[in-house]
């Protein structure tokens, strides 16, 4: 192995890693604000790729001007659940709002099952042919159109919990429910935007993650699985560790799939988690108790 092929195999796993971390801000998102975590992230985001994926063959429109428009469909479906469904359930044990995100989880992946059956569905562009080149780097056009997305979208939520009056009340309710309502903030209105925040961050990732791979129904639990590595890896609740921890499993996995074995990928993420676990159980960017 010579020093261009790790530059480029580690500049790949970065920038596919910045995806996984817009994926896993929406489910570090909910968690951070409501302490409820959604089982059904996975399936969300295998719906937001399949939304992209009828807009482009159907309408001609690609993933990346159609991103704000699928980003809203999911952002509506978020808040319609949450305000309609789970805000019924926050006051109940853990493993009841597990099983009812888990039911959430396996009616979608069902219902895309019969919509779509199981074969895998892509899109070709003709940006998936072309690449950048930077002196040695060669970078698919593809990844970097995503990774600048996603770099985008997460600079704008970091904006807008920081310096919008919605992003500070949704912050008030995190730190103290209870105060936000001897306020008089609308908690469960607040909750159900999270929610629809979350899910439309799940919804722009699923339009930039179509650009990378095919999409199939049964992706829905390897995504869900991905997105807990990733935001325990980075520290339940922050945003920067979800971005963090993104990259990091986006190089672990081009590392582990370049120099040893493909199919081995997975177990290099595992292997990180462990390995952060045992080193900083709070995550890597977590709060220490």
């Amino acid at each position: 192995m010579d020093a261009t092929f790790f530059l480029n195999v580690t500049s790949g796993g970065l920038l596919t890693g910045l995806v996984y971390g817009l994926m896993a801000l929406g489910l570090s998102v909910i968690f951070g604000v409501m302490r409820v975590v959604n089982f059904a992230h996975g399936d969300m985001m295998v719906v937001a790729m399949y939304a992209a994926f009828l807009l482009f063959t159907k309408l001609g429109i690609e993933p990346v001007p159609a991103l704000p428009l699928v980003a809203g469909i999911l952002f509506v479906l978020g808040y319609l659940l949450q305000r309609f469904l789970i805000n019924r359930f926050l006051g109940v044990s853990e493993h009841i709002q597990f099983l009812l995100l888990l039911a959430i989880a396996i009616i979608l992946t069902n219902v895309m099952m019969m919509v779509f059956g199981p074969d895998a569905r892509n899109i070709q562009l003709d940006a998936s042919f072309e690449s950048y080149t930077i002196g040695p780097l060669v970078l698919d056009k593809v990844r970097v159109i995503a990774a600048v997305a996603a770099g985008g979208v997460a600079l704008l939520l970091g904006a807008f919990f920081r310096y919008t009056t919605t992003g500070t009340a949704i912050r008030a309710c995190a730190d103290n429910p209870v105060g936000a309502r001897v306020v008089g903030l609308d908690v469960e209105n607040l909750y159900a935007v999270t929610f629809g925040i979350g899910t439309a961050c799940v919804g722009a990732a699923g339009c930039l993650l179509l650009l990378l791979v095919d999409v199939q129904p049964q992706l829905s639990s390897d995504y869900t699985l991905l997105g807990f590595i990733i935001v325990i890896l980075g520290g339940l609740g922050s945003l920067g560790g979800a971005l963090l921890g993104g990259i990091l499993v986006g190089l672990s996995e081009a590392l582990s799939g370049a120099l040893i074995e493909p199919s081995l990928k997975s177990m290099f993420s595992f292997g990180l988690l462990i390995l952060v676990l045992l080193l900083r159980p709070q995550g890597i960017l977590g709060k220490t108790s």
